[in-house]
């Protein structure tokens, strides 16, 4: 892998797409718990999950196009949440 500085964001929003990251990681835990069996809890989670997603990739595509990252075909977009900083990881 390897990681490269192409930018950074403002810590306003830093918080937004940290509050979705740890909002998606939380409803995967829950997905690895809740079984299909707990009908109505089930549906909202998977509803939730798709709409946290959206959002995470709406955040990603609005600011790339915002800063105008570099970006690669095989690579991805990362953020130290500590220093705001972006990279762009690719495979070596």
């Amino acid at each position: 892998m390897m990681k490269k500085e192409v930018g950074s964001v403002t810590p306003e929003e830093r918080d937004e797409i940290q509050s979705l990251f740890e909002r998606r990681n939380g409803l995967n835990e829950l997905a690895k718990i809740l079984t299909a069996d707990n009908g109505e809890l089930y549906e909202r989670l998977v509803k939730d999950m798709g709409e946290t997603s959206s959002k995470f990739q709406n955040w990603w595509n609005c600011m790339g196009e915002k800063y105008q990252w570099e970006s690669a075909d095989n690579g991805n977009w990362e953020i130290d949440f500590d220093s705001c900083v972006i990279y762009l990881v690719t495979p070596e």
